[in-house]
């Protein structure tokens, strides 16, 4: 560690590698409400929180574990269900009166079609205006899942092991596309 009289030590969350100070304030000076999205293991978490001197206020919120109330049988944090936490996000923010937010992804890096990027299509979707390029967002085709129905179909019988969760919660993951279909329409009539 570095020692003498004109060494700073960093903050303490700089220091733990959680925030990046820099990234931070470009975002806050930006002055509107920022679209934070997280992943964990086995879910995702969307907020829109604004700044305060005192501590940032979260406005809205929306969590992986809620596409359950919407009959969601897929898993919780891959594409699929992130663009639909996203877009449950974006139809709350918009109830609350928010109309545009900057994307905050945290030290996570944008990678065109991944995650996170799915995730802010669904809150554009829903309306409220977030800035990013067309390009990086994954196509609806992506985010519905038609890929892996056509890996299932593909699998045929290996399909029991490879999709045992989607199966043991009563999803044939040749239907995912239909599904998600089917969840969205409920979030957007809800």
């Amino acid at each position: 560690m570095a020692t003498g009289p004109r060494y700073r030590v960093p903050f303490r969350r700089r220091r733990e590698g959680k925030t990046d100070y820099r990234r931070r304030l470009k975002l806050l000076l930006s002055g509107r409400p920022r679209a934070v999205v997280r992943f964990t293991n086995r879910h995702v978490i969307a907020q829109i929180v604004e700044y305060s001197p005192r501590g940032d206020v979260t406005r809205v919120a929306a969590h992986s574990k809620e596409l359950a109330k919407f009959g969601w049988k897929g898993g919780c944090s891959n594409l699929c269900a992130a663009y639909l936490v996203g877009y449950l996000l974006g139809k709350r923010a918009v109830e609350k009166g928010i109309t545009e937010a900057v994307l905050d992804l945290g030290l996570r890096r944008p990678i065109a079609g991944g995650r996170p990027m799915a995730a802010l299509r669904g809150i554009r979707d829903a309306g409220v205006h977030v800035p990013a390029s067309e390009e990086v967002l994954p196509g609806m085709e992506r985010i519905r899942g038609e890929h892996v129905a056509r890996y299932a179909k593909l699998l045929g019988e290996e399909k029991q092991r490879r999709f045992s969760e989607y199966l043991k919660r009563g999803l044939d993951p040749e239907q995912l596309p239909e599904h998600f279909d089917e969840v969205l329409s409920r979030i957007r009539g809800a």
